[in-house]
Parts: structure tokens; sequence; C-alpha cells
């Protein structure tokens, strides 16, 4: 007498495959992917919190506190349901992470061929301008801060021939390889007084990068001034008390 060796029902093999056809062994299991487990969890959390809603009314205080608990669970479950997904968005995107320098060779590379939805910023500079190395060191630490950005620099005349020096520094901005704004000379960039959240916050304006600063950081002439009268005022004050 054969005796046959015991095997896995749910083994993808040919020999399961004709004892599935056969009605011998069971069909396989199927298996379930994440995404099925968070609908599945997702649609029972709406439910349970649809059905709390409606019996509000008739719920005790002890209830309701009870409540309060479970509507804190259920309000972490979503922002990490949320954050699952905005990390999946995110995996399947380029990261940067750091200033990469580039001559007129490595343009359409690095800028036409960056990557769809891909924003890029280009610095061209030329050493021995204050304001150039100034930008570049904000640019290393922006890079950092925003590493879905590509961050880029390059020497002016390596870059763009007869590029004036006069223009420097220029900032040119980019997406999907082309140009979305352009930031030219030392009066645009405000100077060696620039700071670096002035810097970010003009990028952020341009789309480029997704800041959290909204207003413009540098300070208001109008607002210094009347400061200085106001402390000025209060000084005269003091000292007439003081006569």
């Amino acid at each position: 007498m054969i005796q046959l060796r015991s095997q896995n029902p749910n083994e993808d093999t040919e020999w399961n495959d004709i004892l599935r056809r056969k009605g011998i062994i069971p069909e396989k299991e199927k298996e379930v992917t994440e995404d099925q487990i968070v609908n599945i969890v997702e649609k029972t959390v709406n439910e349970k919190t649809g059905h709390v809603i409606n019996n509000l009314e008739n719920m005790t205080l002890d209830e309701l506190d009870e409540l309060e608990d479970e509507e804190d669970e259920i309000a972490l479950f979503k922002y990490r349901m949320k954050r699952i997904e905005e990390m999946k968005k995110l995996a399947g995107k380029p990261t940067f992470g750091e200033v990469i320098e580039i001559t007129s060779r490595d343009y359409i590379q690095e800028v036409n061929k960056a990557g769809e939805n891909v924003w890029v910023i280009l610095h061209l500079y030329k050493a021995g301008i204050p304001l150039c190395s100034l930008i570049n060191q904000y640019l290393t630490n922006l890079a950092k801060k925003f590493p879905l950005t590509k961050f880029l620099k390059s020497i002016s005349t390596s870059c763009i021939a007869g590029w004036p020096d006069s223009n420097l520094p220029t900032i040119f901005i980019y997406c999907d390889g082309q140009m979305e704004k352009q930031i030219v000379g030392p009066m645009e960039l405000r100077g060696m007084k620039l700071t670096e959240a002035e810097l970010e916050w003009m990028f952020g304006q341009a789309g480029a990068i997704p800041t959290k600063i909204t207003e413009d950081p540098k300070p208001k002439v109008r607002d210094a001034l009347f400061s200085a009268l106001k402390h000025g005022s209060n000084d005269d004050v003091a000292d007439s008390n003081d006569w």
C-alpha cells in the first residue's frame, strides 16, 4: 500500500490544484491585505461612532465619560491611519537632503529630468561674494529640513555663460522642468540682512517647500519706527518725572 505524504493544503502545488478540482481538499484560503484590514477597521470605527452619536441623548454621565475616552482612542486611531497614508505616498517619492553642485552639462538631467512633481531650487553663485556664501549656508540647512525638494547650486559662469556678477546671487525655482519663479540680485534677496527664515518663506510662497512660515518674517520698517518712537517717548516721560 502506497502512503501519501502529508502536505499543506494551502501550498501552491500542481498536486494540490488537482485535489482542489476533485473536491478532495478545500480551496486555498485568501490572504487579507493591509489595505483591506485598514478598510475593515475604519468601517467598524465609523459605524460605532455613528451609532454612539445617535444615542447621545439617552446616555448617563458615566456612559458619557466612557464615550469621551473612546473618542480619544478613535481620534488617535484616525490620526494614525492618516499618517500611514501620508507615509505610503511619500515612500514612492525621491528624497535628496543635500545641496548638489552642478554645471551646464548636468542641467538637463538634474533640472528637466528631476522627476514628476519634483521642485528644484537652483542657486547661481560665485566665490568671494558674501551674500552668495550666506545663501549657500542657508540652503544646506533647508535641504536637510525639506528633503523632498531638490536643492542645487552652480558657479554662475559654469552654468550660464556670460551671466553678470551684478545678478548674483540668483535663484531659479522649477517644477516639472518648468521655471516657476526667479529671484535675481542682492536687492531682491534683501542683502546681508537676509535671514534663513525669510529665505524659507520666499521658497514657501513659490510652492517649492511645505514651510509652516506663512507670513514674511522680515521686520516691518513702519513697526520698527513706531516701536522706537514709543520707547523714546517713554524715556522722555521718565526723564521729566526724574526732573
